[in-house]
């Protein structure tokens, strides 16, 4: 796997043969299970992978893991500490895992997890699991990645309905009780069944809610399981090949969106709209009025 290591060192560098490699690889993916592992800090995800791991190793599966750890905003650097709780597995040939700082997304994920996904899927992992920073109520970019979200939930971890907000709630595919042996497991199962028959009531699926207790490896066989059955669905359904699309035409817009402010921002440091920007400071113009004439100027040149 050193190549899908360099490959991916190249994509978070930048190098200059990034969109070649990217483009040479998209041919060869779209096999692996992608599976997301989200939640809020101190929930037990990296445990919970580590312990998953070694399920899918006992299977004979090759496994992919990108976790993602958060940028300092003062340093600009990352702890990285996903992967010291992965060590059981740092020797096996049939693991990979790599660790990825935030670099300033606020997603829950980093800017370019996604190729690093896409990376391994085409190394032939069958599985790749995408452990996210740690969501609060707005980091929900793992849905655009994975096939299977399963959300990480632990008793005592607070209020169970401010984990359900803002679009936590939809996105998991399955919730994990992680910590099960903890007092307050049956009580935050019964809220979150609760939250489940108000949100998920005539929903085509609802998520299943899986006990597991990582320390042990309590409850890896059935966590499995519930994620293979959900998979099955997608397949069923025909949501598998939609959920893919989707995440494709996603990814095309984010790509023009990021390549379109590139160029532009590259425009303004060169003093190209320097007059307009000196016009809004000076309280001349409004900043709705400049920013069209910006816009304006800049597809005509383009046009």
């Amino acid at each position: 796997m050193r190549g899908a290591a360099r490959a991916i060192t190249c994509i978070e560098n930048d190098y200059p043969e990034r969109n070649q490699i990217l483009k040479e690889l998209f041919p060869h993916t779209g096999r692996a299970r992608l599976i997301g592992i989200t939640g809020s800090p101190g929930a037990g995800k990296s445990s919970l992978v580590d312990c998953l791991i070694g399920y899918l190793r006992s299977l004979e599966m090759k496994i992919g893991v990108v976790a993602v750890d958060p940028t300092s905003p003062f340093t600009g650097g990352a702890l990285l500490g996903d992967r010291v709780r992965m060590q059981n597995h740092a020797l096996d040939k049939g693991v990979f895992i790599r660790s990825m700082g935030t670099r300033g997304s606020l997603g829950g994920l980093s800017a370019n997890t996604r190729d690093a996904v896409r990376v391994l899927d085409a190394y032939g992992c069958d599985v790749v699991l995408i452990e996210t920073v740690g969501v609060g109520q707005s980091e929900l970019d793992v849905m655009s990645i994975a096939d299977t979200t399963a959300v990480v939930l632990n008793p005592g971890g607070g209020d169970s309905v401010q984990a359900f907000k803002a679009g936590i709630m939809e996105i998991a595919d399955l919730f994990v009780i992680n910590k099960a042996d903890l007092p307050g497991t049956e009580k935050l199962q019964i809220e979150v069944e609760q939250m489940l028959d108000l949100a998920k009531h005539d929903a085509p699926w609802r998520p299943p809610i899986v006990k597991t207790v990582s320390t042990s490896g309590q409850g890896m066989a059935d966590l499995w399981q519930q994620i293979d059955r959900h998979q099955q669905f997608l397949h069923e359904s025909g949501e598998a090949d939609a959920r893919r699309s989707r995440h494709l035409q996603e990814e095309v817009l984010d790509i023009v969106r990021d390549r379109l402010f590139q160029r532009l921002q590259a425009g303004i440091q060169s003093g190209r709209h320097a007059e307009a920007l000196e016009r809004v400071a000076s309280r001349a113009e409004d900043p709705y009025s400049a920013a069209e004439r910006i816009i304006l100027q800049w597809w005509g040149q383009k046009s």
